[in-house]
């Protein structure tokens, strides 16, 4: 994840949002209560990120829970791959020099398919490719994890939050039992969060970034987290967050990220977070007993 502007359409949907009460009193930050743990990408430190390996690694270290990101190709098919280039964590320059900027909406599936994921990070890794959404949603599936799943520039790719649910729902990730307890859509996009919710319910959602406080009782419409950065993060605005009742009316949550030290983690941790994402699961794990 990387920190950006919220679309300005944003500030319009909070003007229209109605107030709602805060809670009382709101989660104490010592009260301990000790906080998920997520594998940012999959243990994205030990592993080419968003790769199946690194789901693999993420299961081999005990991690119940993966985050991962999702974009969708020239031909429609939804990938998993953090960046909208493709040149950071592939071989793309060396297969399709003649491609620049290789961007994946530019890219066909197939094409994605032939590319090394995993050579940029180790040579053990090489022959890793990018995964479908498919592909990694059933590797997830066979260690019984869960999913936290980013909606990646949605600006870029119009109705990808319709396509991602479809996906979802196609490969069994849409009953109650995934919905209720193994599943968060999140997006740096407000808008794309509120479509998610609009179009699903029933499906816990996640805002990335980190509003105004009183901004907050929009949000708490159509969003069950608040996560922002952890370097933005303090006590009072934790507090602040979960002050509020989300749309499935439980206590709005905060899941931090990026936290890859036992430091920040026992700081974020101190602050009464729900969840910590993090490269280094481990050591996070480790740190704050989660």
């Amino acid at each position: 994840m990387h920190a950006r502007a919220v679309a300005a359409s944003t500030t319009a949907l909070l003007g229209t949002a109605a107030l709602l009460l805060p809670l009382s009193p709101a989660r104490a930050a010592d009260d301990g209560a000790r906080p998920v743990i997520v594998a940012h990408r999959g243990a994205s430190a030990y592993a080419p990120e968003n790769t199946l390996a690194a789901v693999d690694k993420a299961a081999a270290l005990g991690v119940d829970w993966v985050e991962n990101d999702v974009q969708r190709t020239k031909d429609g098919e939804l990938v998993v791959l953090h960046d909208d280039s493709l040149q950071r964590t592939t071989d793309v320059e060396e297969v399709f020099p003649d491609r620049a900027p290789w961007k994946v909406k530019d890219f066909t599936a197939a094409e994605i398919a032939r590319l090394d994921a995993g050579s940029w990070f180790d040579p053990a890794y090489a022959g890793a490719r990018v995964p479908t959404l498919e592909q990694f949603v059933h590797r997830v599936e066979r260690y019984h994890q869960k999913l936290l799943l980013e909606i990646k520039n949605p600006q870029l790719y119009p109705g990808i939050e319709r396509e991602t649910l479809k996906v979802l729902s196609n490969e069994g990730w849409l009953d109650r039992r995934h919905v209720k307890h193994r599943l968060i859509v999140q997006s740096f996009s407000a808008d794309s969060v509120r479509t998610v919710h609009d179009l699903k319910p029933a499906v816990k959602t996640g805002f990335l970034g980190t509003p105004p406080v009183a901004d907050l009782p929009a949000y708490s419409g159509f969003s069950d987290q608040i996560n922002p950065s952890h370097g933005s993060l303090s006590a009072a605005y934790v507090a602040a967050v979960q002050g509020f009742r989300g749309p499935h009316g439980k206590r709005m949550e905060v899941f931090t990220w990026t936290v890859n030290d036992a430091a920040a983690a026992r700081r974020v941790a101190g602050f009464g977070v729900d969840g910590i994402i993090t490269n280094t699961p481990d050591v996070v794990r480790d740190a704050v007993g989660g």
